[in-house]
């Protein structure tokens, strides 16, 4: 199968668009990853997917707890930061709550302690148990087609 064409396939899906976060110390570390999804409410599990060739992956490796920051729809410079596109000017600030860091301005701040770990291929899912959550009103940011989107009216059912 042509990867190409498997992943604009798997584009058609639009996500939301999170920032995965990583405290040790006073050192946060972070990563924008859009294959994030919940899992169980009973225990309450989610899953991440990262990539094994990703500086993230090592670090969830070793970490106890991560962080799944759900961005808002004005926080694109955030999700290109983390995703490698460094800007050196962008103010990023988090605030440390238990053993997760949290970005400002979220929609939601989901803390877990990790779970589990799975092979999948060539990346590893990380299932984390939520041990925190906090939701804020705004819009989200969303990835369609290999872009950044925003939601438009809902449609009335």
């Amino acid at each position: 199968m042509d990867p190409q064409f498997f992943r604009r396939t798997m584009g058609r899906f639009a996500t939301g668009v999170t920032v995965i976060t990583v405290a040790h110390g006073d050192t946060v570390h972070g990563m924008t990853a859009n294959a994030f999804m919940s899992v169980s409410l009973d225990p309450p599990l989610i899953v991440v997917s990262v990539d094994r060739r990703a500086r993230m992956h090592e670090r969830l490796e070793q970490a106890t707890h991560f962080a799944v920051n759900v961005l808002a729809a004005d926080q694109i410079p955030l999700s290109q930061h983390f995703a490698g596109r460094v800007d050196p000017t962008l103010a990023i600030r988090f605030v440390r709550k238990g053993p997760w860091a949290f970005l400002l301005g979220v929609l939601a701040e989901i803390g877990c302690a990790v779970y589990a770990r799975y092979d999948g291929g060539d990346h590893t899912l990380f299932l984390g148990r939520v041990e925190h959550l906090a939701s804020y009103e705004g819009d989200p940011l969303l990835f369609y087609q290999g872009r950044y989107r925003t939601l438009t009216d809902p449609v009335q059912v």
